[in-house]
């Protein structure tokens, strides 16, 4: 395996993959199959700096699709006190995923922390420890777990499927630190399972690019508020 690769296992009782429009409010229904962003968001629990960007480059459906819907009482921002909702949540899900990193060419000042093998190293470390942050399978109501895996090994649901489309769907946003614009975008595109397994395009490969509003990066400097080479699990 790339010395910029990590294979883990991701699962949890329920989880809440939503696409931009039912994220903010009301009736909320998940996705069948996690978001890109979901998963970069779980390997940047795992580790990260914006040294490196994520890149998610497979996932493997390890449990049987099921959804559990229940009544819930978001908070109503438009006046005081709550409102009843339903959402749709998946339950009992289980995914092998696949992830890489590149470096950030898109931060010039960091270009000292670019070190072959340290982020490496201590990716692995953190994922062995479960992550540095808490894990979470779409929304923070749905806690996850990881832990390390070999991608492809044991029993999944889906094996012997040959291709399930899913149709138009969410893949992530485009930040204006990993896209050097100073626009935050949204993408979309059309997935396909093939044997239990969907291979994830690169986000510059996506086709459908929607701006949202505009967005400037944040500035990160040495000992202020970034900690360089002082990284825990570096020794």
């Amino acid at each position: 395996m790339a010395k910029n690769s990590i294979t883990f296992l991701v699962h949890g009782r329920y989880a809440l993959f939503t696409d931009p429009i039912t994220h903010l409010g009301g009736e909320k229904c998940s996705y069948h199959i996690p978001t890109y962003e979901a998963l970069k968001g779980i390997a940047k629990s795992i580790y990260w700096k914006p040294t490196i960007v994520w890149r998610i480059k497979r996932v493997r459906i390890m449990n049987p699709f099921r959804t559990q819907t229940k009544g819930m009482k978001p908070i109503a921002y438009e006046k005081a006190g709550n409102t009843l909702s339903i959402y749709t949540y998946m339950a009992n899900v289980a995914y092998q995923v696949e992830a890489c990193f590149d470096w950030n060419l898109h931060r010039p000042e960091l270009a000292h922390d670019r070190i072959d093998g340290k982020h490496y190293e201590i990716a692995k470390r953190m994922l062995a420890r479960g992550g540095r942050q808490d894990i979470f399978l779409g929304t923070r109501d749905c806690q996850g777990y990881v832990e390390p895996c070999r991608f492809g090994e044991g029993e999944g649901a889906y094996d012997d499927l040959d291709e399930l489309g899913f149709g138009l769907m969410f893949h992530g946003f485009d930040y204006p630190d990993e896209t050097g614009e100073n626009m935050l975008k949204a993408r979309f595109w059309r997935p396909a399972m093939k044997n239990g397994i969907i291979e994830f395009i690169r986000p510059e490969e996506c086709e459908i690019v929607k701006p949202i509003r505009s967005m400037k990066p944040k500035a990160f400097v040495q000992d202020v508020n970034f900690s360089g080479l002082k990284e825990e699990g570096l020794l």
